[in-house]
Parts: C-alpha cells; sequence; structure tokens
C-alpha cells in the first residue's frame, strides 16, 4: 500500500500566470488608448478616467466589505479595468453624478450582485454604458470636438461622431460621398483625431494594445479576427451592392466602438467562449449584430448592444462547442 500513487488536485502543471497578472497586463494595454483620449480631449478626459476607476474600486470595496460582508478583491484590478473601460466608452463631458451612477450599476448590479469576477454573465463596464444610454440619452450622445491638449476645463464645442453624422444624414437623403467629405480622414480616424468616446478614437493605439496582449497571451486572435472580419466583410458587400447607401468597410472599422470592442471588451475572459471554435462563433455573432444595428436600426452605433446580446449566448455557446474528450472515440 505504500508504494500507491498518489495524484494531488489540478492543476498538474502550473503557467505562473495569476489573475492579478492577467488585470493588471489589460491595465498596461489600455494605457496607449487613455494616453491618446488624454491628448484628444485633455483635463475632462483625465477627470472622467479617474473619477471612473476610484469609483470603481470604491464601491467594490464598500458592497463587498459592507454589504456582502466578505474579503474585499479590488487589489486584483478587475475594478480598475471595469472603471477604464466605462470611462473609455464615455464621452468626455459626462458629469460627475452621472459617472457615479454608471459606476454603481457596472460594479453593483452587473458584477457583484451576480458573486463578483469570474461569475458575471455581462461585461460590467458595458451593462453600465447601456443603462446610462438609456436613462441619458442627450448627456450620452453629446460628443465634445477632438482639441488637443486642451487642458483647461471650459465647455468645449460639441459634434456628431463620423458614425451619427452618416447615419443621420442618410437618414435625411444626403449623399453618401457627400456626407464622407464631411468627416475625419482616414489617416485621422486611424490616428484619432475624431470625436467620439475617449478610448475609442484612435485604432492604432488600441491596435498596440492588442499587439500587447497577445505576445502575453492574455488574449487569443480568434474574437478579435472573427468579429472586426465579418463587419469588413459585410460592410464591403453592402457597399458594393449600394454605394450610395452604405459605408465600406474601413468607415465601420475605424469608427465607433468596433476596435475597442474587439480588443478590450469582447475579449473579457470571463463573458467570452472557452474554446477557439466558440470564439469564433461569438465574434461572428458580435460583428454580425454590429452591422445590422449600425445600418437598419435605430442607433448609429451597436456594439455594445451586440456584444451583451453575445455574452448571453455564451453558455449555449459552450454546451455545445466542446473539444474532443481525451480517449474519446468518434462514432
Amino acid at each position: 500500500m505504500s508504494k500507491l500513487l498518489s495524484v494531488s488536485l489540478s492543476p498538474h502543471v502550473h503557467s505562473g500566470n495569476s489573475v492579478k497578472k492577467e488585470m493588471y497586463g489589460v491595465i498596461i494595454a489600455m494605457i496607449p488608448a487613455m494616453l491618446v483620449g488624454f491628448y484628444a480631449f485633455g483635463l475632462d478626459a483625465v477627470r472622467v478616467t479617474a473619477i471612473s476607476v476610484i469609483a470603481a474600486v470604491g464601491f467594490e470595496y464598500l458592497i463587498q466589505k459592507f454589504l456582502l460582508k466578505i474579503e474585499p478583491t479590488v487589489t486584483d484590478g478587475s475594478a480598475i479595468i471595469t472603471g477604464m473601460l466605462f470611462a473609455f466608452n464615455m464621452p468626455s463631458n459626462l458629469p460627475i453624478w452621472i459617472i457615479l451612477i454608471g459606476i454603481l450599476v457596472s460594479i453593483g448590479v452587473a458584477k457583484l450582485s451576480f458573486g463578483g469576477l469570474g461569475q458575471n454573465p455581462f461585461n460590467p463596464a458595458l451593462v453600465g454604458r447601456v443603462f446610462l444610454l438609456i436613462s441619458f440619452p442627450v448627456q450620452m450622445t453629446t460628443w465634445p470636438k477632438v482639441n488637443p491638449m486642451n487642458f483647461s476645463m471650459v465647455d468645449a464645442e460639441t459634434a456628431a461622431t463620423p458614425l451619427a453624422l452618416v447615419k443621420e444624414g442618410l437618414k435625411n437623403g444626403d449623399n453618401l460621398s457627400d456626407l464622407m467629405g464631411k468627416i475625419p480622414s482616414f489617416t485621422d480616424m486611424f490616428l484619432g483625431i475624431m470625436g467620439g468616446s475617449i478610448g475609442e478614437i484612435s485604432a492604432i493605439a488600441i491596435l498596440l494594445g492588442g499587439i500587447y496582449m497577445l505576445w502575453k497571451k492574455i488574449i487569443s486572435w480568434h474574437i478579435p479576427v472573427s468579429m472586426l472580419g465579418t463587419i469588413a466583410i459585410i460592410a464591403a458587400i453592402l457597399h458594393y451592392v449600394n454605394p450610395q447607401a452604405y459605408a465600406g468597410a474601413d468607415f465601420h472599422l475605424l469608427t465607433g466602438g468596433a476596435m475597442l470592442g474587439a480588443v478590450f471588451m469582447a475579449t473579457d475572459m470571463v463573458t467570452s467562449p472557452m474554446t477557439h471554435k466558440g470564439m469564433l462563433i461569438f465574434g461572428f455573432g458580435i460583428g454580425l449584430l454590429t452591422i445590422l444595428i449600425r445600418v437598419f436600426g435605430a442607433y448609429p452605433e451597436g456594439v455594445s448592444f451586440a456584444i451583451l446580446i453575445m455574452n448571453a449566448f455564451v453558455p449555449i455557446i459552450n454546451t455545445y462547442v466542446k473539444p474532443k474528450r481525451f480517449g474519446e472515440v468518434k462514432k
């Protein structure tokens, strides 16, 4: 009996990674997009981001400590990520009281009411954003113009985002060619010289963060590629069918939250599928819904709604899309 093999509980091989290490890796990846937002929108962007992060950490600590009576987990970095992603999805002129309401919904309702990190079915930052968009549509769709290095706190001039401008113009019967002349160039949109939410305007900054996370193996390529690829293919087909009614693939990829959603929000490890095949299905669904909402829906943007809708299908995807069991014989 003394020679029996004793096997400890899994995991038997440890990579050295931890939840805390992964979370702070994501935070590092978000820094380029955050800095571009600060440069474009000035102190207002700093204010919104700082309040969002502090409120997210504070609400999580207070709710866990005094309501749930459990040990606070704010040091794991997940609350900081929620606060940053929430700020990335906000206009830089949002009032403080609205920010606090949105963060409370993100942390208290979308995250902790389900049991905390690892148990929330929906992306907390997006739940807060959609709640505010429905509750305070005017404040959530009033976008300051980009004013680089504007470090004063005076009220900024507002303007429509490229998505909203094209959506409203087409609705009014304007020619797409004329509308495209009124929006920033594709170079400006790639760099981040356009109106929008704080963290979504610069495709290059977001892609740099995505490359970093791929390098650190925090995310895989499956969700971003399938989501952005679906958006690009469907947009290109629609544009080919009617170039005066539908914008092209480059426009849809560089405007709104497509890049931000594909790299930082759809890839959330808690609310996305576990298998690579499931991730491809998940990304395809988000891309399809995004285009449908943008082109045929009432809102000019559809990324947040698309991700939350597909979050609801993740348990089904995980149930029916499974890897082959070790030793399983194919029938």
